[in-house]
């Protein structure tokens, strides 16, 4: 089965017209099922976790990011998207999933994701330190910090979010890669521990496109050294585009599956209210 479980609505809205560009995408690549996962960014649930933990001071990055938190952000409410939903999935094969950020307070999101029946959750590693690394605008924070910090950090930040029990898909692992920068030393030992906490906590990897074709690295998520000791662990897999646009849905979709097979993949897992069923 093909699937695609990582894209957002944030650049257009909940519009019948706009969004039927997805499942016109998805039909191109063969895709047989699509999910959406709205950033949790979306959703006023969770503006006070946001508050608490990204740089908001007079810094570059705090200036940077206390107008991002302003732009486009907390427009719906998690019931506003259920029932968008619920209308798609009249003529659409369509799963409600969710992409929530690493909140160094798990309990408030449990809180927050135990009130609503998704069919699964991505949690991704958005900040280190409060800090939103994937930011092109803010990029030149990557120069103030060790690498070997970094991939300490994101290891780190994963086991928390595999430790939390809330997550079913690790989003678009060690993307920490995006703006090419590659360690000069042995990443294997973080590669392991993000393996380990994965495979304890039963989670699923994302194999992601969208950090081919939105990012300077140009690499499908995650890079071929985690793949080979996540298939050493066998840790299952989904492919995603991770798009923003209805034209980007399944992006690269047969590109990625030839990827996973030359690590020995060959199927992904299918998910239904928090269940892998295929």
């Amino acid at each position: 089965m093909k699937t695609d479980y990582h894209m957002h609505f944030e650049y257009g809205d909940y519009d019948l017209n706009w969004v039927e560009g997805f499942f016109d995408a998805a039909k191109s690549h063969g895709l047989d099922e699509i999910g959406i996962s709205e950033h949790s960014h979306t959703f006023p649930e969770f503006e006070s976790l946001y508050c608490d933990d990204l740089i908001l001071d007079d810094s570059p990055v705090g200036q940077f990011q206390k107008v991002w938190l302003k732009t486009n952000k907390f427009k719906h409410t998690l019931k506003d998207y259920f029932d968008f939903m619920t209308e798609l999935k009249k003529n659409h094969r369509v799963k409600t999933g969710i992409e929530v950020c690493n909140f160094q307070n798990q309990a408030a999101v449990k809180k927050i994701l135990d009130a609503y029946e998704f069919d699964y959750i991505i949690g991704s590693v958005h900040f280190l330190w409060g800090w939103g690394y994937d930011s092109e605008k803010i990029k030149d924070e990557w120069e103030r910090h060790d690498l070997r910090e970094i991939y300490e950090c994101y290891a780190g930040e994963v086991e928390k979010l595999a430790d939390s029990g809330l997550y079913d898909i690790l989003g678009h692992p060690f993307n920490i890669r995006l703006f090419n920068y590659f360690p000069d030393f042995d990443a294997t030992p973080y590669l392991e521990r993000v393996a380990v906490a994965l495979k304890k906590a039963n989670m699923v990897i994302d194999v992601n496109t969208g950090t081919k074709y939105r990012y300077p690295v140009k690499e499908i998520s995650p890079y071929p050294d985690f793949m080979k000791i996540a298939a050493a662990y066998k840790i299952p897999i989904t492919i995603n585009s991770d798009a923003h646009r209805p034209e980007d849905c399944g992006k690269f979709h047969e590109e990625a599956e030839e990827y996973a097979k030359s690590f020995g993949y060959k199927e992904v897992v299918v998910f239904d209210k928090r269940r892998i069923v295929g």
